[in-house]
């Protein structure tokens, strides 16, 4: 088994390097496609020797299936700047590589790091995702920002040890840019769906998303953190759906 690494990015040089590192011993190849950075993004992979290409941004699953084309190993493993693999995680990937019949996926767990706190709870862990598949089996999917990776067909996949590490967001401030990002990608794609929402649907979806993560979701174990994700996730969706609306009064 050939795994080539694959990468999307743009301006990412405080997460890169650590993700870089996690995959140096089992990649056959590390892709990095980049959306013309103007930080140190470039310098930083080709230290480490990657193919460097660079690609307009036109959304996260245009941009994601656009890297695993350009990759040449039998299998790719697509991985977000700023994740990395475990040790275990690792060793479980390096043993693929000698099986003879390997399947066409692989799944691995998700462990997210929030403003310095590991998320055992609050529906952020396990976070299962697939990212280890063979070139040409499938392609990304979903609806942007919230893409995932779909295999064609009723293909046979196993979940691997060890976690996926996902290092989110470093300060409240991050989280809550990213929610005013995510929010816009998010609204415009429902927006051109022609989807709609009403003021007591939105409400209703604002109150459900707060509970659902302190709650059904368990987020009161994890304390502070807890309780502020699942503050912010209803925040998001507020703004998703707020957006939305503005977008077709506006036209």
């Amino acid at each position: 088994m050939k795994i080539s690494v694959v990468i999307i990015t743009f301006n990412e040089e405080r997460n890169i390097e650590r993700c870089l590192k996690s995959v140096q011993a089992i990649a056959d190849e590390i892709l990095v496609l980049d959306s013309f950075s103007t930080d140190h993004t470039k310098a930083i992979c080709e230290r480490y020797g990657v193919r460097f290409l660079t690609n307009p941004f036109e959304g996260h699953i245009q941009q994601k299936n656009k890297a695993w084309q350009l990759a040449t190993g039998d299998y790719v493993l697509s991985l977000d700047a700023d994740e990395a693999l475990t040790k275990e995680l690792e060793q479980s990937i390096a043993k693929l590589k000698n099986e003879e019949k390997p399947l066409t996926g692989y799944r691995m767990n998700r462990l997210t790091n929030y403003c310095g706190s590991w998320i055992k709870h609050s529906g952020w862990y396990p976070d299962t995702k697939l990212r280890l598949f063979q070139h040409g089996k499938g392609e990304w999917g979903g609806v942007n920002p919230h893409d995932r990776f779909e295999l064609h067909g009723n293909e046979e996949t196993a979940l691997l040890n060890g976690d996926l590490l996902h290092y989110s967001y470093y300060t409240k401030e991050d989280h809550f840019k990213q929610i005013e990002y995510f929010s816009k990608i998010a609204a415009s794609e429902l927006f051109q769906k022609g989807k709609k929402v009403s003021s007591l649907h939105m409400y209703g979806k604002v109150v459900w998303q707060f509970f659902k993560n302190l709650l059904f979701k368990s987020g009161w174990r994890d304390g502070i953190a807890g309780w502020n994700i699942a503050k912010r996730s209803a925040f998001a969706t507020y703004r998703k759906y707020s957006i939305l609306k503005e977008l077709h009064k506006n036209g």
